[in-house]
């Protein structure tokens, strides 16, 4: 784990690598898993259930591509291309949709022309307003994270309070260090 300093009081840092016990910790230091999801992410990442490079429907260069997230249900293909147009251009881009119903799943994946791009993406859209959503973006970890559980699987990053299922050690919730 690194990107923060030594030993201060209120120092942040990022995982390298991912961990399901350690993301579901604050400063990163617990040895047991404290609630189901994280039990569920464990087991997935010792009996190697999750395979990231298995998913067919993944393509491109995962270091120009970008996960985006919260966005509304209402959000389409177009107008989300055309909204990240505007720091680069932008080669592929997949809207995760439910399988049965077709509806938005909330959150999509965006591949740049260039890293550069991308990170102009990572640094300028995080935390902008696309209808009326404020969405989150953050480097796809699935092909870049040693380790990566996604969220359905009990893993992830981030997460919100009133779900009781906070991950840490990302960019939305970086690990603290310890009182």
């Amino acid at each position: 784990m690194s990107g923060g300093g030594g030993a201060s009081l209120n120092s942040v840092f990022y995982a390298e690598s991912y961990h399901p016990i350690q993301a579901g910790s604050i400063d990163g230091t617990d040895i047991h898993p404290h609630d189901n999801a994280v039990y569920r992410a464990l087991l997935c990442s010792n009996a190697a259930l999750y395979d990231p490079f298995g998913d067919p429907k993944v393509i491109g260069d995962p270091c120009c591509t970008l996960f985006v997230a919260r966005l509304s249900h209402l959000t389409t293909e177009h107008t989300l291309r055309k909204a990240m147009s505007e720091y680069g251009r932008v080669k592929n881009l997949r809207l995760v949709r439910h399988i049965v119903t077709g509806a938005s799943r909330g959150y999509a994946f965006v591949e740049f022309e260039t890293e550069k791009d991308m990170r102009r993406a990572y640094k300028d859209a995080h935390h902008s307003f696309l209808d009326d959503s404020e969405i989150i973006v953050d480097y796809n970890r699935q092909h870049l994270m040693p380790g990566w559980i996604p969220r359905r699987l009990g893993g992830g990053l981030g997460g919100k309070k009133e779900s009781g299922q906070l991950r840490f050690g990302g960019r939305e919730r970086p690990f603290r260090a310890p009182l």
